[in-house]
Protein backbone atom coordinates (compact mmCIF):
# COMPACT_ATOMS: atom_id res chain seq x y z
CA UNK A 1 0.00 0.00 0.00
CA UNK A 2 1.32 3.19 -1.16
CA UNK A 3 0.92 6.26 1.21
CA UNK A 4 0.59 9.72 -0.95
CA UNK A 5 0.64 13.22 0.55
CA UNK A 6 -1.47 15.64 -0.96
CA UNK A 7 -2.30 19.60 -0.55
CA UNK A 8 -6.07 19.51 2.35
CA UNK A 9 -7.25 22.82 -0.63
CA UNK A 10 -6.82 24.85 -3.35
CA UNK A 11 -6.15 24.73 -7.02
CA UNK A 12 -3.07 21.76 -6.38
CA UNK A 13 -5.61 19.70 -4.28
CA UNK A 14 -8.30 20.16 -7.41
CA UNK A 15 -6.02 19.31 -9.98
CA UNK A 16 -4.45 16.48 -7.88
CA UNK A 17 -7.52 14.52 -7.50
CA UNK A 18 -8.59 15.41 -11.00
CA UNK A 19 -5.17 13.31 -12.39
CA UNK A 20 -6.06 10.59 -10.35
CA UNK A 21 -9.45 10.13 -10.86
CA UNK A 22 -8.35 10.59 -14.61
CA UNK A 23 -5.77 7.76 -13.40
CA UNK A 24 -8.82 5.45 -12.91
CA UNK A 25 -8.12 5.67 -8.98
CA UNK A 26 -11.03 6.06 -6.86
CA UNK A 27 -11.67 8.05 -3.80
CA UNK A 28 -14.05 9.33 -1.79
CA UNK A 29 -13.76 13.24 -0.60
CA UNK A 30 -16.94 13.46 0.33
CA UNK A 31 -16.23 12.85 3.66
CA UNK A 32 -12.78 14.78 4.47
CA UNK A 33 -10.81 12.91 7.16
CA UNK A 34 -7.29 13.12 7.25
CA UNK A 35 -6.74 9.72 5.63
CA UNK A 36 -8.17 8.06 2.73
CA UNK A 37 -7.58 4.93 0.68
CA UNK A 38 -8.94 3.94 -2.65
CA UNK A 39 -11.34 0.75 -3.27
CA UNK A 40 -9.24 0.09 -6.18
CA UNK A 41 -6.06 0.39 -6.39
CA UNK A 42 -3.55 -0.21 -3.51
CA UNK A 43 -2.70 3.69 -2.44
CA UNK A 44 -4.18 6.14 0.28
CA UNK A 45 -4.15 10.06 0.25
CA UNK A 46 -2.79 11.41 3.06
CA UNK A 47 -4.41 15.66 3.23
CA UNK A 48 -1.85 17.74 4.47
CA UNK A 49 -1.07 21.76 4.63
CA UNK A 50 1.12 21.99 1.27
CA UNK A 51 4.39 22.93 3.43
CA UNK A 52 4.11 19.87 5.72
CA UNK A 53 4.42 17.62 2.22
CA UNK A 54 8.33 17.70 1.91
CA UNK A 55 9.14 16.92 5.21
CA UNK A 56 5.95 14.33 5.41
CA UNK A 57 7.78 12.45 2.48
CA UNK A 58 11.13 12.71 3.29
CA UNK A 59 10.42 11.08 7.05
CA UNK A 60 8.86 8.10 5.42
CA UNK A 61 5.52 8.93 6.75
CA UNK A 62 4.41 8.97 3.28
CA UNK A 63 5.69 7.52 0.64
CA UNK A 64 5.16 10.19 -1.89
CA UNK A 65 4.10 13.44 -2.09
CA UNK A 66 2.29 15.71 -4.84
CA UNK A 67 3.72 19.57 -4.43
CA UNK A 68 4.47 22.89 -5.61
CA UNK A 69 8.41 22.98 -6.73
CA UNK A 70 8.20 26.42 -4.56
CA UNK A 71 7.58 24.62 -1.64
CA UNK A 72 9.94 21.58 -1.96
CA UNK A 73 13.05 24.05 -2.60
CA UNK A 74 11.73 26.12 0.31
CA UNK A 75 11.92 22.81 2.89
CA UNK A 76 14.96 21.23 1.22
CA UNK A 77 14.14 18.25 2.69
CA UNK A 78 15.79 14.84 1.65
CA UNK A 79 13.25 13.64 -0.92
CA UNK A 80 13.86 12.82 -4.32
CA UNK A 81 11.26 14.42 -7.39
CA UNK A 82 9.75 11.29 -9.86
CA UNK A 83 7.60 13.49 -11.90
CA UNK A 84 7.15 16.87 -12.89
CA UNK A 85 3.34 17.38 -13.64
CA UNK A 86 2.91 20.12 -15.88
CA UNK A 87 0.38 21.99 -13.07
CA UNK A 88 -0.60 24.37 -10.81
CA UNK A 89 2.43 26.13 -12.87
CA UNK A 90 3.24 29.89 -11.28
CA UNK A 91 6.83 31.34 -10.66
CA UNK A 92 8.66 33.16 -7.49
CA UNK A 93 9.29 36.68 -8.49
CA UNK A 94 10.60 39.96 -6.66
CA UNK A 95 8.14 42.85 -7.04
CA UNK A 96 8.44 47.26 -5.75
CA UNK A 97 6.94 50.25 -6.05
CA UNK A 98 5.10 50.53 -9.85
CA UNK A 99 5.83 53.93 -9.71
CA UNK A 100 9.82 53.86 -8.96
CA UNK A 101 12.68 53.42 -11.15
CA UNK A 102 13.95 50.11 -11.68
CA UNK A 103 17.84 50.23 -12.13
CA UNK A 104 18.40 46.12 -11.97
CA UNK A 105 19.17 43.68 -8.90
CA UNK A 106 21.40 46.42 -7.19
CA UNK A 107 18.54 48.18 -6.08
CA UNK A 108 17.44 45.84 -3.48
CA UNK A 109 20.96 46.55 -1.67
CA UNK A 110 20.04 47.79 1.74
CA UNK A 111 16.43 47.00 1.24
CA UNK A 112 13.51 45.43 3.53
CA UNK A 113 12.18 42.30 1.39
CA UNK A 114 9.02 40.54 2.63
CA UNK A 115 7.93 36.98 1.63
CA UNK A 116 6.87 33.77 2.68
CA UNK A 117 10.07 32.02 1.27
CA UNK A 118 12.74 33.16 2.69
CA UNK A 119 14.76 29.91 1.75
CA UNK A 120 15.08 30.19 -1.64
CA UNK A 121 15.22 34.34 -1.37
CA UNK A 122 18.60 33.84 0.97
CA UNK A 123 20.31 31.72 -1.92
CA UNK A 124 19.48 33.76 -5.06
CA UNK A 125 20.08 37.21 -3.27
CA UNK A 126 23.67 35.27 -1.78
CA UNK A 127 24.36 34.59 -5.81
CA UNK A 128 23.67 37.66 -7.26
CA UNK A 129 25.83 39.67 -4.46
CA UNK A 130 22.91 41.40 -2.94
CA UNK A 131 22.65 42.07 0.52
CA UNK A 132 19.04 42.43 1.64
CA UNK A 133 17.43 42.46 5.21
CA UNK A 134 14.43 39.59 4.17
CA UNK A 135 11.41 40.07 6.84
CA UNK A 136 9.58 36.71 6.65
CA UNK A 137 5.83 37.41 6.72
CA UNK A 138 2.92 34.34 5.88
CA UNK A 139 -0.04 35.69 5.16
CA UNK A 140 -0.66 38.55 2.35
CA UNK A 141 2.73 39.53 1.31
CA UNK A 142 1.68 41.54 -1.16
CA UNK A 143 0.66 44.62 0.93
CA UNK A 144 3.53 44.88 2.87
CA UNK A 145 4.97 47.72 0.84
CA UNK A 146 2.33 49.78 0.68
CA UNK A 147 2.03 49.76 4.71
CA UNK A 148 5.46 50.47 5.13
CA UNK A 149 6.17 47.15 6.28
CA UNK A 150 9.07 46.27 3.17
CA UNK A 151 9.97 48.00 0.48
CA UNK A 152 9.68 45.27 -1.90
CA UNK A 153 8.30 41.75 -1.94
CA UNK A 154 9.16 38.31 -3.44
CA UNK A 155 6.18 36.52 -3.55
CA UNK A 156 4.14 33.53 -6.02
CA UNK A 157 2.99 35.23 -8.97
CA UNK A 158 0.26 33.95 -11.33
CA UNK A 159 -1.71 36.25 -13.59
CA UNK A 160 0.32 39.17 -11.81
CA UNK A 161 -3.26 40.56 -10.77
CA UNK A 162 -2.54 40.69 -6.79
CA UNK A 163 0.78 42.69 -7.74
CA UNK A 164 -1.40 45.11 -9.75
CA UNK A 165 -4.32 45.78 -7.25
CA UNK A 166 -1.54 46.97 -4.64
CA UNK A 167 0.15 48.74 -7.11
CA UNK A 168 3.54 46.64 -7.13
CA UNK A 169 5.39 45.35 -10.48
CA UNK A 170 7.44 42.49 -11.61
CA UNK A 171 10.73 43.10 -11.93
CA UNK A 172 12.98 39.36 -11.40
CA UNK A 173 11.67 36.09 -12.59
CA UNK A 174 13.59 33.84 -9.50
CA UNK A 175 12.43 30.12 -10.22
CA UNK A 176 9.38 28.57 -12.25
CA UNK A 177 7.44 26.42 -10.10
CA UNK A 178 5.34 23.51 -11.35
CA UNK A 179 3.43 20.54 -8.88
CA UNK A 180 6.05 17.55 -8.63
CA UNK A 181 5.43 14.07 -7.33
CA UNK A 182 7.80 13.45 -4.89
CA UNK A 183 8.94 10.37 -3.17
CA UNK A 184 10.75 8.66 0.25
CA UNK A 185 14.38 7.56 -0.97
CA UNK A 186 14.37 4.06 0.64
CA UNK A 187 10.79 2.83 -0.72
CA UNK A 188 10.56 -1.02 -0.73
CA UNK A 189 10.69 -3.19 -3.66
CA UNK A 190 6.84 -3.64 -3.34
CA UNK A 191 5.84 0.05 -2.85
CA UNK A 192 8.28 0.67 -6.13
CA UNK A 193 6.44 -1.82 -8.35
CA UNK A 194 2.78 -0.23 -6.81
CA UNK A 195 4.70 3.11 -8.21
CA UNK A 196 5.28 2.40 -11.61
CA UNK A 197 1.47 1.03 -12.14
CA UNK A 198 1.26 4.37 -10.55
CA UNK A 199 3.34 6.21 -13.01
CA UNK A 200 1.84 3.88 -16.18
CA UNK A 201 -1.40 5.24 -15.45
CA UNK A 202 -0.26 8.89 -15.09
CA UNK A 203 2.06 8.94 -18.16
CA UNK A 204 -0.81 7.78 -20.28
CA UNK A 205 -3.21 10.63 -18.61
CA UNK A 206 -0.58 13.14 -19.16
CA UNK A 207 0.39 11.71 -22.98
CA UNK A 208 -3.03 12.24 -24.18
CA UNK A 209 -3.55 15.89 -22.72
CA UNK A 210 -3.54 18.59 -25.41
CA UNK A 211 -4.34 15.57 -28.17
CA UNK A 212 -7.16 15.16 -30.61
CA UNK A 213 -7.81 12.18 -32.15
CA UNK A 214 -8.66 13.22 -36.14
CA UNK A 215 -10.36 11.32 -39.30
CA UNK A 216 -10.47 12.45 -42.51
CA UNK A 217 -11.22 11.70 -46.02
CA UNK A 218 -8.46 12.31 -48.63
CA UNK A 219 -8.28 11.97 -52.40
CA UNK A 220 -5.43 9.13 -53.08
CA UNK A 221 -4.18 11.49 -55.22
CA UNK A 222 -3.02 13.99 -52.96
CA UNK A 223 -2.31 11.41 -50.06
CA UNK A 224 1.33 11.80 -49.97
CA UNK A 225 1.19 15.41 -49.24
CA UNK A 226 -1.54 15.08 -46.57
CA UNK A 227 0.96 12.86 -44.53
CA UNK A 228 3.56 15.19 -45.17
CA UNK A 229 1.89 18.09 -42.94
CA UNK A 230 0.81 15.15 -40.82
CA UNK A 231 3.19 15.46 -37.27
CA UNK A 232 1.45 12.20 -35.86
CA UNK A 233 3.10 10.12 -33.15
CA UNK A 234 4.65 7.63 -35.98
CA UNK A 235 2.74 7.36 -39.00
CA UNK A 236 -1.29 7.62 -39.80
CA UNK A 237 -3.47 4.68 -40.75
CA UNK A 238 -4.87 5.13 -44.07
CA UNK A 239 -7.48 3.21 -45.09
CA UNK A 240 -9.47 2.67 -48.38
CA UNK A 241 -12.91 3.96 -48.61
CA UNK A 242 -15.72 2.46 -50.95
CA UNK A 243 -15.77 5.63 -53.06
CA UNK A 244 -12.95 5.05 -55.94
CA UNK A 245 -10.16 7.17 -55.52
CA UNK A 246 -10.47 8.44 -51.92
CA UNK A 247 -9.21 6.48 -48.45
CA UNK A 248 -9.49 7.38 -44.86
CA UNK A 249 -6.87 8.81 -42.89
CA UNK A 250 -6.40 8.74 -38.92
CA UNK A 251 -4.28 10.48 -36.72
CA UNK A 252 -3.47 12.49 -33.68
CA UNK A 253 -2.98 15.84 -33.44
CA UNK A 254 -1.56 18.48 -31.21
CA UNK A 255 -3.68 21.12 -29.95
CA UNK A 256 -1.70 24.00 -30.25
CA UNK A 257 -0.97 23.25 -34.14
CA UNK A 258 -4.39 21.86 -34.66
CA UNK A 259 -5.87 25.15 -36.76
CA UNK A 260 -2.61 25.47 -38.59
CA UNK A 261 -2.38 21.54 -39.73
CA UNK A 262 -6.09 21.34 -40.42
CA UNK A 263 -6.19 24.65 -42.78
CA UNK A 264 -3.32 22.77 -44.89
CA UNK A 265 -5.09 19.53 -45.20
CA UNK A 266 -8.13 21.49 -46.47
CA UNK A 267 -6.02 23.22 -48.96
CA UNK A 268 -4.29 19.63 -50.21
CA UNK A 269 -8.50 18.75 -50.46
CA UNK A 270 -9.20 16.75 -47.26
CA UNK A 271 -12.79 16.28 -46.59
CA UNK A 272 -15.11 15.20 -43.29
CA UNK A 273 -13.06 15.88 -40.85
CA UNK A 274 -13.81 14.71 -37.77
CA UNK A 275 -11.75 15.60 -34.21
CA UNK A 276 -12.33 13.78 -31.23
CA UNK A 277 -11.14 14.24 -27.91
CA UNK A 278 -8.39 11.61 -25.86
CA UNK A 279 -8.84 10.19 -22.59
CA UNK A 280 -5.74 8.49 -22.30
CA UNK A 281 -2.91 7.43 -24.57
CA UNK A 282 -0.20 4.17 -24.05
CA UNK A 283 3.05 5.30 -26.06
Amino acid sequence: MLRIAVQAKGRLFEETMALLEESDIKLSTTKRTLLVQSPNFPIEVLFLRDDDIPQTVATGVADLGIVGENEFMEKEEDAEIIKRLGFSKCRLSLAMPKDLEYPGLSWFNGKKIATSYPVILRNFLKKNGVNAEIHVITGSVEVSPGIGLADAIFDIVSSGSTLVSNRLKEVEVVMKSEALLIGNKNMSDEKKAVLEELLFRMNAVKTAEDKKYVLMNAPKDKLEEIIAVLPGMKSPTVMPLAQEGWCSVHTVLDEKRFWEIIGKLKALGAEGILVLPIEKMIV
